[in-house]
């Protein structure tokens, strides 16, 4: 065989390699809505930014939680936006803000003095921007407008605040890496099984992708997780491992329910294309902001914070 030849075989099979490996792409996609291989290695890299900022540079992770928090606040008033609710972009974001300063300064009761505050701040925002001709603002969409912000501050930043506060408790690095890695534990499993055997469909209605299969291999992972995490770093038996995958298995599908609902209500399919096979921040923080909440209440309620 000569060489052209062997070349020419070569770049046949190549070319039929690269066929069947975007084939099998396209069919995954189709069937889990998101590009797998993109998504992996989006993925990847937030998760490195992740474990630096909490495991090197503690008040790193709060500035991560701030930048966070911000562009999610953003996407979810533009998607408001683009319904016909005119929350203000930059009104809630400084209230989003006030309530995450308040946690990281404050704590819990600091949080919730922030929520007010942040609150209020919205509300006189949006009464200015109704002041302003050249903004057109309709204003027969106020009280329509206010509660869509605040419903976008407490959804987004007052949940998020959870993490902040779950961070500064003892050994609340490893707390938040619970958080985190119980929730990766839920949705890989949902994605693993409800891709190899999904058939029975969860909820078509608000989300067509998820099913039974998928939600029983996600039980599996997130207790899984838990009880590893719990041994390992949080210091605690193993039965908390077990609480904490079920409260989280529980908060991150309904949390991911939640986001599915809130677009399928404003008639969007991403909050937006910032992230490459993910779709917009909070496509990926749905589960997690909830499962804050779930897991600060589990450390609440053993003693953690003394």
């Amino acid at each position: 065989m000569s060489g052209s030849e062997r070349r020419d075989e070569l770049r046949a099979q190549f070319d039929e390699a690269r066929a069947q490996l975007e084939a099998t792409s396209a069919k995954i996609e189709q069937r889990a809505g998101r590009n797998l291989f993109l998504a992996i290695g989006t993925g990847l890299a937030f998760g490195a930014a992740f474990l630096a900022s909490l495991f090197i540079v503690k008040q790193a992770f709060v500035v991560l939680v701030v930048l966070l928090v911000s562009v999610a606040l953003v996407e979810l008033a533009t998607a408001f936006r683009v319904a016909g609710r005119r929350v203000p972009r930059v009104g809630v974001v400084l209230g989003g803000l006030v309530i995450v300063a308040g946690a990281a300064f404050w704590g819990a009761e600091g949080m919730l003095l922030g929520l007010f505050a942040g609150s209020l701040l919205l509300i006189v925002w949006r009464l200015i921007e109704g002041l302003v001709p050249a903004w057109e603002v309709p204003p027969k969409t106020l009280i329509r407008d206010v509660f869509s912000g605040l419903f976008t501050l407490v959804y987004v930043a007052f949940l998020a605040s959870f993490a902040v506060l779950l961070v500064a408790a003892p050994l609340g690095e490893w707390w938040v890496f619970a958080l985190v890695l119980v929730v990766v534990s839920v949705d890989v499993g949902a994605y693993a099984a409800g891709v190899t055997l999904g058939k029975h469909k969860m909820t078509p209605r608000i989300s067509p992708n998820k099913t039974w299969e998928g939600f029983a291999g996600a039980a599996v992972m997130a207790m899984a997780s838990g009880v590893v995490i719990s041994l390992l770093a949080l210091q605690q038996p193993w039965w908390v491992g077990v609480l904490l995958g079920l409260v989280v298995l529980l908060t991150a599908t309904g949390g991911d329910l939640t986001e599915s609902l809130i677009k399928r209500n404003l008639g969007v399919k991403d909050m937006s294309s910032w992230i490459p096979g993910h779709g917009g921040f909070l496509d990926r923080l749905d589960s997690l902001l909830p499962s804050a909440v779930g897991v600060y209440g589990v450390a609440l309620a053993l003693g953690v914070f003394g």
